[in-house]
């Protein structure tokens, strides 16, 4: 049974030291920023982050960096203009880094989720990005063994939800939560509104309910603070 929240610390409660966290964003389009916010307070360290850049500016991913908090990432984009609080902690050696191509990213995840044991992409075969790795040649062309990202955790943002955990994203932000709800043990999501059962459209439902654990419920904690 998925679990509606008002409290974002009720919402991240549980989540163990050692933990790999999938946090979707795009940017901050889609980024969970209220739970990642609880989950600085909550206190869990030695994480492993997985999302697609490594934080922008001061908020969200890039405030749990500075907090400490993360061992390792994994991601696409760890540079970019406003990703100071990543660049300096890998200058320093106080992050590990692992780079993965943004498509080959989403795809470990969606075969997590799918119960998928590796697969074969032709992406960063021949750069330093396969050293190390499987690699076999496919009808002519080179491919690298790529396996599954499971997650202990995935903190996702979502625009509406219903009671039994069906999600609805709005536009852009519907860029790795699909697919990291699937990937994860415990699949927490915050959210703008909560309507009832029934009051989603089926066909717009993206994450149904049965990935989905925790729900934050942003509008109904704002009404009662």
């Amino acid at each position: 049974m998925t679990t509606v929240h008002t409290d974002p610390s009720e919402a991240v409660a549980g989540i163990t030291d050692g933990s790999t966290v999938l946090i979707g964003g795009f940017g901050m389009a889609g980024m969970p920023v209220r739970l990642v916010e609880a989950l600085i307070d909550q206190g869990a360290t030695d994480l492993t982050v997985v999302s697609n850049n490594a934080g922008n500016g001061d908020t969200g991913l890039a405030a749990l960096l500075a907090a400490g908090r993360v061992r390792k990432m994994i991601c696409s984009f760890p540079r970019q203009s406003d990703s100071w609080v990543f660049d300096g902690l890998y200058r320093a050696g106080r992050i590990e880094l692992e780079v993965v191509p943004q498509g080959t990213l989403a795809e470990r995840m969606r075969a997590a989720g799918a119960g998928i044991g590796a697969f074969y992409s032709p992406t960063g075969a021949g750069t330093l990005l396969a050293e190390g790795k499987e690699t076999r040649v496919i009808d002519g062309r080179e491919y690298v063994l790529e396996y599954p990202i499971n997650g202990d955790v995935a903190l996702v943002g979502a625009h509406i939800a219903d009671r039994m955990g069906n999600l609805v994203y709005r536009r852009t932000a519907r860029n790795f939560g699909p697919v990291m709800s699937t990937a994860a043990t415990l699949t927490i999501a915050q959210v703008n509104r909560v309507v009832e059962p029934g009051g989603l459209d089926p066909e717009a439902v993206v994450t149904p309910c049965v990935y989905v654990d925790r729900i934050l419920d942003l509008t109904a904690g704002e009404a009662a603070s």
